[in-house]
């Protein structure tokens, strides 16, 4: 157990807490407002509590970092799992993706913040290895041959971040979109896509 603020102690288990609280604090102001300080005083602990778990900050938001792209990955899977046309999977694919991201504010750009890259953060590697696999083995499968896949992957994963982003701006909200309106469109614009690479090739 760690000692907590006011002579109190944390029970059970404060690494997974902390990764808990990083998380939400993360879904409320986006990888901007993430801090150790704060996530220890929402977790109830010392400032320095949560470096007898976490070497550094980097660390923590690694190990965070891991859990969004396992996360993701299970709800990519899920959703494609829904359809058995390669084409709509994937684009289903794309569009869990931007209803993660609305609902967590986290994707792609807390999986590659800077300082995440280093061969310590093994873990991490491993989810977004797992993460990328969910798009890229159903890019080949559609995919006229590999090097368009992995064009289409990159085009994909930059429209429905793209589609989330604006929501979450405000962008979409002024234009009285619903949250499942923007996981549609981001859907039907993944579908468009692949279509054209299929079809079309590299470009």
């Amino acid at each position: 157990m760690s000692q907590a603020m006011g002579g109190k102690y944390h029970h059970g288990d404060l690494r997974g807490e902390l990764v808990r609280v990083s998380l939400d604090l993360i879904a409320e102001h986006g990888l901007e407002g993430f801090s150790v300080a704060e996530v220890a005083r929402r977790a109830k602990v010392s400032p320095g509590a949560p470096y007898r778990h976490f070497a550094s900050r980097e660390s923590l938001l690694a190990e965070v970092a891991g859990n969004i792209a396992c996360q993701l990955a299970d709800r990519v899977a899920t959703a494609a799992g829904e359809h058995e046309d390669p084409a709509d999977a994937l684009a289903a694919a794309a569009g869990a993706y931007t209803r993660y991201l609305i609902e967590r504010r986290a994707g792609m750009n807390v999986i590659y913040a800077d300082g995440l890259h280093g061969p310590q953060h093994t873990g991490l590697h491993e989810q977004t290895r797992r993460l990328t696999d969910e798009f890229l083995m159903r890019c080949l499968a559609v995919a006229p041959d590999p090097a368009t896949a992995l064009e289409l992957m990159e085009q994909l994963f930059t429209q429905a971040h793209g589609y989330g982003t604006f929501h979450l701006d405000g962008v979409f909200v002024k234009h009285g979109y619903s949250v499942d309106l923007v996981v549609r469109k981001s859907t039907e614009a993944a579908r468009a896509a692949i279509i054209g690479r299929a079809v079309g090739g590299a470009r």
